[in-house]
Protein backbone atom coordinates (compact mmCIF):
# COMPACT_ATOMS: atom_id res chain seq x y z
CA UNK A 1 0.00 0.00 0.00
CA UNK A 2 1.35 3.44 -0.93
CA UNK A 3 0.58 6.16 1.59
CA UNK A 4 1.85 9.07 -0.53
CA UNK A 5 1.38 9.19 -4.25
CA UNK A 6 2.43 11.88 -6.71
CA UNK A 7 3.65 14.38 -4.13
CA UNK A 8 7.34 15.02 -4.81
CA UNK A 9 7.51 17.70 -2.09
CA UNK A 10 6.31 15.57 0.84
CA UNK A 11 8.48 14.93 3.92
CA UNK A 12 7.64 12.68 6.87
CA UNK A 13 8.69 14.02 10.29
CA UNK A 14 9.12 11.83 13.36
CA UNK A 15 9.65 12.69 17.02
CA UNK A 16 12.92 12.23 18.96
CA UNK A 17 12.94 8.82 20.65
CA UNK A 18 10.60 7.25 18.06
CA UNK A 19 11.84 3.84 16.93
CA UNK A 20 11.68 2.04 13.61
CA UNK A 21 12.34 5.06 11.41
CA UNK A 22 14.89 5.20 8.61
CA UNK A 23 15.87 7.95 6.18
CA UNK A 24 12.75 7.30 4.07
CA UNK A 25 9.10 6.45 4.67
CA UNK A 26 7.13 4.97 1.80
CA UNK A 27 9.58 6.50 -0.66
CA UNK A 28 9.67 10.03 0.76
CA UNK A 29 12.36 11.56 3.00
CA UNK A 30 11.91 10.97 6.74
CA UNK A 31 13.42 13.62 9.01
CA UNK A 32 13.71 13.98 12.76
CA UNK A 33 11.43 16.75 14.03
CA UNK A 34 13.30 19.27 16.21
CA UNK A 35 16.49 17.23 16.60
CA UNK A 36 18.59 17.96 19.67
CA UNK A 37 21.82 19.87 19.17
CA UNK A 38 24.64 17.49 18.25
CA UNK A 39 27.36 17.17 20.87
CA UNK A 40 31.11 16.48 20.63
CA UNK A 41 32.36 14.77 23.80
CA UNK A 42 36.02 15.63 24.41
CA UNK A 43 36.76 13.20 27.23
CA UNK A 44 35.54 9.88 25.80
CA UNK A 45 38.82 8.81 24.17
CA UNK A 46 37.66 9.39 20.60
CA UNK A 47 38.68 13.06 20.54
CA UNK A 48 42.10 13.91 19.19
CA UNK A 49 44.94 12.82 16.96
CA UNK A 50 45.02 9.17 15.94
CA UNK A 51 47.22 7.44 13.36
CA UNK A 52 47.31 9.85 10.39
CA UNK A 53 44.05 11.62 11.26
CA UNK A 54 42.27 13.91 13.68
CA UNK A 55 38.78 12.93 14.76
CA UNK A 56 36.01 12.85 17.31
CA UNK A 57 32.64 11.30 18.09
CA UNK A 58 29.47 13.26 17.43
CA UNK A 59 26.52 12.25 19.58
CA UNK A 60 22.87 12.96 18.96
CA UNK A 61 19.68 11.23 17.97
CA UNK A 62 19.67 8.14 15.76
CA UNK A 63 19.24 9.06 12.05
CA UNK A 64 20.01 12.74 12.77
CA UNK A 65 21.98 14.41 9.98
CA UNK A 66 24.96 16.47 11.14
CA UNK A 67 27.37 18.63 9.18
CA UNK A 68 30.98 19.22 10.23
CA UNK A 69 32.34 22.60 9.18
CA UNK A 70 35.93 23.86 9.40
CA UNK A 71 37.79 27.15 9.31
CA UNK A 72 41.37 28.24 9.69
CA UNK A 73 40.50 31.72 10.95
CA UNK A 74 37.91 32.28 13.67
CA UNK A 75 37.96 36.04 13.08
CA UNK A 76 37.09 35.61 9.39
CA UNK A 77 33.82 33.77 10.09
CA UNK A 78 34.15 31.68 6.90
CA UNK A 79 33.14 28.09 7.64
CA UNK A 80 33.40 25.38 4.99
CA UNK A 81 31.32 22.20 5.19
CA UNK A 82 33.75 19.28 5.01
CA UNK A 83 31.57 16.28 5.82
CA UNK A 84 27.91 15.34 6.28
CA UNK A 85 27.12 12.35 8.47
CA UNK A 86 24.03 10.54 9.70
CA UNK A 87 24.15 9.52 13.35
CA UNK A 88 23.61 5.80 13.79
CA UNK A 89 23.06 4.31 17.23
CA UNK A 90 23.30 7.78 18.84
CA UNK A 91 26.88 8.49 17.64
CA UNK A 92 29.01 8.83 14.53
CA UNK A 93 32.77 9.17 14.24
CA UNK A 94 34.19 12.08 12.24
CA UNK A 95 37.77 12.04 11.01
CA UNK A 96 39.74 14.59 9.02
CA UNK A 97 42.68 13.01 7.18
CA UNK A 98 43.51 16.47 5.74
CA UNK A 99 44.16 18.05 9.15
CA UNK A 100 47.94 18.03 8.60
CA UNK A 101 47.54 20.31 5.57
CA UNK A 102 46.61 23.23 7.86
CA UNK A 103 48.66 25.06 10.47
CA UNK A 104 45.46 25.65 12.48
CA UNK A 105 41.98 24.26 11.86
CA UNK A 106 38.81 24.74 13.91
CA UNK A 107 35.67 22.62 13.68
CA UNK A 108 32.01 23.03 14.51
CA UNK A 109 29.07 20.68 14.15
CA UNK A 110 25.49 21.59 13.30
CA UNK A 111 22.26 20.08 12.11
CA UNK A 112 21.38 21.16 8.56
Amino acid sequence: MTVFSGDNNATAYYLPGATGWSSTFDGIPAVLLNPPTPHVPTTDGSFGVKTNLFGFDITGTNNQTVVVLATTNLAGNVWTPIQTNIISGNAVYFSDPQWTNYHTRFYRVRSP
